[in-house]
């Protein structure tokens, strides 16, 4: 069901993380096929589309990723 996400934690706010294949491989180590991630893209594209923030995460540290949605809920309660 593509509200699940709706259903479950009923959000404020949703800032969604997005990563490639390789970098979401590497930082969980998992054993997923291409497909796999393909497929959670898939489930989660309609909490994508209705984020009120989409972070980019290969190219940044965990803490730079906090310091962006941080920065994002700063702006959204000025």
């Amino acid at each position: 069901m593509q509200a699940m996400w709706q259903r479950i934690a009923k959000p404020d706010i949703l800032i969604f993380l997005e990563a490639s294949f390789a970098v979401s491989t590497a930082r969980r180590r998992l054993n997923w096929h291409e497909a796999d991630h393909e497929e959670q893209y898939r489930r989660l594209a309609h909490a994508r589309q209705h984020a009120d923030m989409v972070i980019e995460t290969d190219a940044l540290s965990p803490e730079q990723v906090l310091e962006k949605a941080l920065d994002h809920l700063k702006e959204l309660h000025s």
